[in-house]
């Protein structure tokens, strides 16, 4: 475990730079360029924008000389934005030529005629316009420029053929054009991409590489930058070095896009490339931008160049989308049974929370009636503890009674006096009075444990029959046999026995109590054992 650690701290600390110049510089710069594809028609509104400026002052122009400079701007600007009016504004030139009396520069406008139809494609036509030009009497400035187009013209035609020996006879004539221009071309950054590209071609990479590096950190124009650029990919592709490749092509189109510059190789060279690492989406994406623009400009080489390689990378696209389809459909059929068992999963959960609930709302009763019981036995505890202590204290008491009651029998019978001893065992007196005091006892017992009970009851009858006990006593005969049936004994016998009255006299008394009912009569009783 301790060796796997040791080798991954040794991967990470061994590679770190260029992971983070993978992420950094390749990745960032390829969003970017995504961005800018996606923002296209925005750098070209600015690019109308522009041209649409010196269109204006041609309108106002009246000076032949301010006219050739304008047209010549417009030439410029649409050269390889929109090759067709590239070459209209030369022919304007063309037939301005007259006014400014200065023949020499037909050589300029035949040198521009030849380059915008090269990029035209129609490099017999140019190799015609070169062919009139005399170059013993060009100046060095217009010579460069001749030398120059007579080198894109062939390099042209050498990637445009599919011979090998035209295209071998093509390359050799743009080398010598390329040598014909370092030549003559002033010691500076134009002539170091220049002899940067011949190294290349002659399989000297790292000689050009150290070149163009050194002339790339004081370059100033934009346009320079991105010669260098595209110089360095070719340089980069001679070493095989993929990931440097495709970062300086990637520089090349974002530089040739925000530019509005619709003839271009980068951007195609890029699609391939992306292609090549299986970035499909990317390869399409750039090559059907290439075309969309080769088309708008009328570049017929690039136009050829996409054609060739488009059907290749629209195929695995194709083929990419039919696969993507075919995982998507996997996935929906694959959600859908998801979701039909997620239906199904949800369906008998819910039947299940819809027994839970009613198992719940069972057990909620159940305690309820558990507490009412619970309630019930408590409060038949507190009544059995409440009699059971007073009536033993009375049966105590009673006992007690008795005996003195004996001892003063005893005394009168000892004493021979016969007719007093007669007269107490006649008497009920003594009976009366322990009933009463039993009576009262009971009372007593009963209004603790339930103290609101007259006024409970009485809730329960019509406003005049109401029962109140008197002043001198606690419950009333009705009071009485009623908080009998409270504590439970309904038994109309037990209750004639315990208040020593007779049966019919119990029926009499409940009958006329029930009649008197505020509510339901059958329920009255029941009400109040609730009470």
């Amino acid at each position: 475990m301790r060796n796997i650690a040791c080798y991954i701290l040794f991967f990470l600390l061994a590679y770190p730079v260029s992971l983070s110049a993978k992420q950094t510089e390749y990745g960032a710069a390829l969003k970017r360029l995504d961005d800018i594809i996606n923002k296209k028609e925005t750098y070209q509104l600015q690019k109308e924008k522009e041209i649409d400026g010196l269109k204006v002052q041609l309108a106002h122009s009246v000076d032949p000389v301010d006219k050739y400079r304008l047209y010549g701007a417009l030439f410029d600007a649409y050269l390889h934005y929109q090759a067709d009016s590239a070459l209209h504004y030369i022919n304007s030139r063309k037939q301005i030529l007259p006014q400014l009396n200065r023949p020499e520069l037909e050589n300029e406008i035949m040198i521009n005629r030849a380059t915008v139809l090269g990029v035209m494609g129609m490099y017999i036509e140019a190799m015609k316009e070169l062919e009139r030009i005399r170059p013993a009497k060009l100046d060095k400035r217009m010579l460069l420029s001749y030398y120059q187009t007579y080198r894109a013209c062939y390099g042209w035609l050498a990637d445009y053929t599919t011979n090998k020996e035209e295209k071998k006879k093509y390359l050799k004539k743009t080398d010598l054009y390329r040598d014909s221009i370092i030549s003559i071309m002033p010691p500076e950054t134009n002539r170091t991409i220049v002899a940067a590209e011949k190294y290349i071609v002659n399989g000297k990479a790292d000689t050009a590489l150290v070149m163009l590096n050194d002339a790339l950190k004081d370059v100033v124009d934009e346009r320079q930058k991105v010669y260098i650029y595209y110089t360095l990919s070719e340089a980069y592709s001679m070493k095989k070095d993929t990931e440097k490749e495709v970062y300086y092509l990637i520089l090349t189109a974002i530089a040739d896009l925000e530019s509005s510059v619709r003839e271009y190789a980068s951007l195609q060279k890029l699609a391939h490339l992306m292609y090549e690492q299986g970035d499909i989406d990317r390869a399409y994406k750039y090559l059907s931008c290439s075309m969309e623009d080769a088309v708008a400009c009328n570049a017929r080489l690039r136009f050829i160049e996409v054609t060739e390689f488009f059907p290749i990378i629209d195929k695995a696209y194709k083929l990419k989308e039919e696969k993507e389809r075919a995982v998507s459909r996997t996935m929906l059929i694959s959600v859908s049974l998801l979701s039909l068992f997620l239906l199904v999963a949800i369906f008998f959960l819910y039947r299940w929370m819809k027994k839970l609930s009613i198992m719940r709302h069972d057990l909620s009763l159940a305690n309820e009636q558990m507490q009412v019981v619970n309630k019930e036995l408590e409060q038949t505890g507190k009544i059995k503890e409440v009699y059971i202590a007073r009536y033993l204290d009375r049966c105590v008491n009673y006992l007690d009674k008795l005996e003195t009651y004996r001892r003063s029998l005893a005394k009168l019978a000892m004493a021979s006096r016969i007719e007093d001893l007669f007269k107490a065992i006649k008497s009920e007196q003594f009976i009366r009075d322990e009933r009463d005091e039993f009576y009262n006892e009971f009372d007593k017992s009963f209004l603790k444990l339930f103290p609101n009970f007259i006024s409970a009851f009485n809730e329960l009858l019509v406003e005049e029959a109401r029962v109140y006990p008197k002043s001198d006593e606690l419950l009333t005969t009705e009071l009485r046999i009623f908080a009998l049936i409270r504590l439970g004994v309904v038994d109309s016998n037990k209750i004639a026995h315990f208040l020593g009255y007779s049966l019919a006299t119990i029926y009499n008394y409940r009958s006329r109590m029930r009649n008197k009912a505020a509510g339901d009569k059958d329920q009255f009783e029941q009400n109040v054992m609730n009470l």
